[in-house]
C-alpha cells in the first residue's frame, strides 16, 4: 500500500492524470459537437426530403385534385423507409397513409410538429429491419382548400438512435482511455521510481562515506543517464580531491617532520653553546634558511590548493605566452650561465590564450628551475630549450633538457605532491613543482606530458586556444 501511495504522489502519475483529464474533456467536447452537428445535418436532410415530397404532392393535387392526391400519398406510403404519410377527409376519416391516427392538435394546427405514434403492423424499413411498436415523428401538417388534411413527415427514432450509438461508443472509448492511461501512468511512475530508488541507494552509500560508489547508468542514454554521468564526474572529482587532501596531509606529516626536527635540534645546540656567539649566529642563520624553505613549501601548497579550487569567473584574460617565456628567459639567463648551462628558445608566433598570466608563468618557471637543477648531470654541455608551437586547436609549451631524465615508470608519480626522485635530498626543493604545473594545466583545460628527450627530459604543456 505504501508503494502505491508513493506512485500516486509522483509527479509523473499526477501529470499523466492531468493530461488524461484534459484529453477526456477535449474528446467529450469534440465528439459532442460532432454528434450534435450530425443530428442537425440529418434533421435538415429529413426536412428537405419532407419539403420535396410536399412539393410533389402539391403539384399532383393541382393537376388531379383530391383523388390524385390520395393516390400519390398511398404510393409514397407503400414505399419502405422512414417516411410518414397521412391524408384524411374533413371529418378525420383516414383515406390513405401508413399511420393509424394523427393527434388532433397536429390536424387542427397546421405547421411543424413532433409526436409519438403507433406503427403499422408488419412494417419494415429499407434494410428489412422491424420497427418498434411506437415511433417518434417529425411532420408538417396542412389543411387543403377542400377541407382535407395532409400530413407528411419522417420517423426520427433512427436519427436519435444514431446519436445514442455515437455517445455509447464514445463512453466506452473514454472508459478504456482512462483505464489504459492509469495503467500506463502507473507503469511509467514505477519505472521512474525504480530508477530514483537506485540513485537514492547509491547516494546513501556515498553519504555514508563510500566515495568510490557511483550512480547507476543504463544503456538507454536517456536524461537520467546523462544526469548520472555528470554527477559521477563530479563524484570522481570530489574523490580525487579528498584523496589528494589525505595524501597532502600524510605527506605534510612525513616530509615536514624532518625539517622541523632538524630546525629544533639546531636551535637546541645553539642554546647549549651560548658561550660561542659565532656558532649561535650560524645556528640562527641555518634556522632562517630552514624556515624560509618551510614557508616556500606552504606557499606552494596554498598555490596548488588555489589552482585546484578553480579560477573565479572573469579572472582569466587573453595573455601572450611568448611574452611570458621571453620574460622568464631574461630572468633565468644569468642563473643558467653561472651554472654553465645553455638556455635557448624556439618560439613561433601563436595566438593569445585565455588564462592567468601569473599561473602560466609560475608553471613555466617551475619547469625551468627543475631543468636547471637536473641538467647539470648532462654529459658534455648542459642545454635547456624552451619551445612554443601552434597546433590546429591548441598551443604547446615545451621545456626540454639533456640531463639524466626521468624513468618512464616514475613519470606519473613525479606529478604527485612531495615526490622527489632524488633519494639523497641534497638539492633544495619540496617535491611540489610538477604538482603545481599539472594543476595549472588542468585549470586551463590543458594537459601535462613528460616525455623522453633522448637524452634528458621533455615536458609538454598543451593549452587550448580558447581555454
Amino acid at each position: 500500500m505504501s508503494r502505491i501511495w508513493r506512485i500516486w504522489k509522483t509527479t509523473t502519475f499526477r501529470q499523466s492524470g492531468f493530461f488524461v483529464l484534459l484529453f477526456v474533456l477535449f474528446s467529450v467536447t469534440i465528439l459532442g459537437y460532432i454528434a450534435y452537428q450530425t443530428s442537425i445535418l440529418i434533421q435538415r436532410q429529413q426536412v428537405s426530403a419532407i419539403n420535396r415530397e410536399i412539393g410533389q404532392l402539391n403539384r399532383t393535387y393541382q393537376r388531379a385534385g383530391t383523388p390524385g392526391l390520395v393516390q400519390g400519398v398511398q404510393r409514397f406510403a407503400d414505399r419502405p423507409g422512414p417516411g410518414i404519410y397521412y391524408v384524411a377527409d374533413p371529418t378525420g376519416q383516414v383515406l390513405a397513409g401508413n399511420v393509424k391516427e394523427i393527434p388532433t392538435f397536429v390536424l387542427q394546427n397546421p405547421g411543424v410538429h413532433s409526436f409519438r405514434y403507433e406503427v403499422e403492423e408488419n412494417w419494415h424499413d429499407e434494410d428489412d429491419n422491424e420497427r418498434p411498436d411506437r415511433g417518434l415523428a417529425l411532420v408538417k401538417s396542412f389543411q387543403l382548400p377542400s377541407g382535407f388534411y395532409l400530413v407528411v413527415g419522417r420517423d426520427i427514432v433512427e436519427r436519435r438512435g444514431f446519436s445514442a450509438i455515437i455517445f455509447e461508443a464514445f463512453g466506452w472509448g473514454v472508459f478504456w482511455i482512462i483505464i489504459l492511461s492509469v495503467l500506463l501512468g502507473t507503469i511509467l511512475a514505477r519505472n521512474i521510481m525504480r530508477r530514483l530508488d537506485l540513485i537514492s541507494a547509491a547516494s546513501k552509500k556515498i553519504m555514508s562515506g563510500d566515495l568510490s560508489e557511483r550512480l547507476p547508468i543504463t544503456k538507454r542514454n536517456d536524461e537520467y543517464d546523462r544526469v548520472s554521468e555528470n554527477l559521477n564526474e563530479m563524484l570522481e572529482r570530489i574523490e580525487n580531491l579528498m584523496a589528494g587532501l589525505k595524501e597532502v596531509t600524510d605527506n605534510v606529516a612525513h616530509d615536514l617532520k624532518t625539517p622541523l626536527t632538524r630546525l629544533r635540534n639546531k636551535v637546541e645546540r645553539a642554546l647549549n653553546r651560548n658561550d660561542d656567539p659565532e656558532q649561535m649566529r650560524q645556528a640562527l642563520q641555518a634556522t632562517i634558511e630552514e624556515s624560509d624553505q618551510l614557508i616556500r613549501t606552504f606557499n606552494a601548497l596554498l598555490l596548488i590548493a588555489r589552482v585546484e579550487a578553480g579560477a573565479p569567473d572573469g579572472s582569466f584574460e587573453l595573455v601572450a605566452v611568448d611574452e611570458i617565456i621571453e620574460d622568464i628567459v631574461d630572468l633565468y639567463q644569468p642563473v643558467a650561465e653561472d651554472s654553465g648551462i645553455e638556455l635557448s628558445t624556439n618560439l613561433t608566433n601563436v595566438p593569445k590564450v585565455k588564462g592567468s598570466r601569473e599561473l602560466i608563468g609560475q608553471a613555466i618557471v617551475n619547469l625551468v628551475e627543475n631543468a636547471i637543477k637536473y641538467a647539470k648531470a648532462a654529459e658534455g654541455v648542459p642545454k635547456i630549450e624552451i619551445g612554443l608551437e601552434q597546433q590546429p586547436n591548441q598551443i604547446r609549451i615545451c621545456v626540454s633538457d639533456n640531463g639524466e631524465g626521468i624513468p618512464e615508470k616514475d613519470r606519473e608519480r613525479v606529478l604527485e605532491r612531495f615526490v622527489r626522485l632524488e633519494e639523497s635530498r641534497s638539492e633544495a626543493g619540496s617535491g611540489l613543482g610538477l604538482s603545481l604545473v599539472s594543476a595549472v594545466a588542468r585549470l586551463h583545460k590543458g594537459k601535462l606530458e613528460i616525455l623522453d628527450n633522448e637524452p634528458g627530459t621533455k615536458v609538454l604543456i598543451t593549452l587550448p586556444k580558447e581555454s
